[in-house]
């Protein structure tokens, strides 16, 4: 009974808009308690399990990505996909889709994504006469791409708290990344196919000059994950030093080649980044102590049996799963989630049959559409703040694109396991 009023009363300071660390601590707080646990034991454990190497990658590729939106390491990448799409009607929505899955490649982090690349694109749309909610909604649904392309600082904590292989759940996103990035992109022409009103740039004379131009100019960043990923796929770097070398690559990049950066942006990048950092691993803390209370209380194993009680098909409980996880999403950030997700959910699903590594993709997707998802979606607040639109104009064309685009990759993801395996196999070994 102290479960069930403690996960409710979760939910319900979640949804009012409270903090995620504010909300479990509260709540921890009184079931610590209530239930006559030590307090001073939990926290034990949690700075225990904090107490990680690998756990430093996700303050520096939050850096990382602070520095690269302020360097306008983004802005060269957005310019090749306007130049390659933008004389087709629908053409530069379009190239906010692929720029977004470019610089989740080199961010990893949904947040960072729709901030960059919205604020970037938003109002060239906005000049080509682009319909405003669409546009918005569009940036937003493809900005938790930064959670699927890799390096993904979410899948990492995943394979932190499993205990799996950092490379095989960086993999097993790709091609489900590349699926929604395919999917996005067919919905936006759909809808947009008999739009008049936009404006249609012409295709320049000499384009192959001008590609090759622009593309000579943002070498520098599209090189930038390919550092990162070769490093780690190479078994040059771990996944924490690949997150160091991204901050000192992009840093000299940002200051003189891109001149985004100066030393008053760079102060404000290291600011605005360590406050960041401080309100992530105070989150991750506090996660963290959940999930050692939920195993004391056995509700792992309480979950399995009422997802077991419902329905014993392996269909009907992963379907269930990916329910609970699209619930986790709309109500939580993507690394409380991740973690939360991980602790609860990964041991049914194991039971199900279904792959660690295969979880990691559903978990992904899943996560990445209960972030843009109404009512309680962080990213599509988010993303209103970045591009000036209302939520209201905004939920309309979000559920389409959820609909049309992340269900159906959700639905490949789950019930086919080798578009998540397919690499991981191919490339590390089974």
């Amino acid at each position: 009974m102290v479960i069930a009023i403690a996960i409710l009363l979760i939910c319900v300071l979640l949804a009012i808009g409270v903090s995620v660390p504010l909300a479990f601590g509260g709540v921890l707080i009184l079931l610590a308690y209530t239930a006559g646990y030590d307090v001073s034991g939990f926290l034990a454990t949690g700075h225990w399990k904090m107490n990680s190497v690998i756990l430093l990658a996700i303050p520096l590729f939050i850096m990382a990505g602070d520095i690269m939106q302020r360097g306008k390491i983004a802005n060269p990448i957005v310019e090749i996909a306007e130049l390659m799409f933008g004389h087709l009607r629908g053409g530069l929505s379009a190239a906010a889709v692929v720029a977004s899955a470019m610089f989740g490649a080199i961010s990893g982090s949904g947040a960072a994504t729709l901030t960059c690349i919205g604020g970037i694109i938003m109002p060239h749309l906005r000049k080509a006469k682009y319909p405003d909610g669409f546009s918005a909604a569009l940036v937003i649904s493809a900005s938790p791409l930064g959670l699927l392309i890799p390096p993904s600082g979410a899948q990492l904590l995943y394979a932190w708290v499993g205990q799996l292989s950092v490379l095989k759940c960086f993999l097993a996103t790709v091609v489900p990344g590349l699926i929604l990035t395919v999917m996005l992109i067919i919905v936006n022409f759909v809808v947009l196919r008999k739009n008049t009103s936009i404006q249609i740039s012409e295709i320049p004379q000499r384009f192959f000059f001008q590609l090759s131009k622009k593309t000579w100019t943002a070498l520098p960043a599209l090189f930038m994950p390919f550092i990162i990923l070769g490093g780690i796929y190479g078994g040059i770097m771990t996944p924490t030093e690949a997150a160091g070398v991204a901050v000192i690559y992009a840093i000299p990049i940002g200051f003189f080649f891109y001149r985004g950066l100066t030393l008053h942006t760079f102060y404000e990048s290291l600011k605005d980044s360590a406050t960041t950092i401080g309100v992530v691993m105070v989150m991750i803390f506090m996660v963290l102590i959940t999930s050692r209370f939920l195993i004391f209380e056995d509700i792992p194993g309480l979950a399995e049996d009422l997802i077991y009680s419902i329905s014993d098909n392996p269909i009907v409980v992963i379907l269930m799963i990916n329910l609970v996880m699209l619930l986790i999403g709309m109500l939580m950030d993507d690394i409380s989630g991740i973690i939360l997700s991980a602790s609860l959910l990964l041991p049914i699903a194991e039971n199900a049959g279904m792959d660690p590594i295969h979880f990691a993709a559903v978990l992904g997707v899943n996560l990445g559409m209960g972030n843009i998802t109404p009512p309680t979606a962080p990213l599509l607040y988010l993303g209103a703040q970045v591009t000036n639109v209302p939520v209201r104009d905004l939920i309309g064309p979000t559920m389409i694109f959820i609909i049309f685009a992340w269900l159906p990759t959700l639905l490949l993801t789950t019930f086919i396991p080798e578009i998540a395996l397919f690499l991981p196999d191919l490339l590390l070994g089974n």
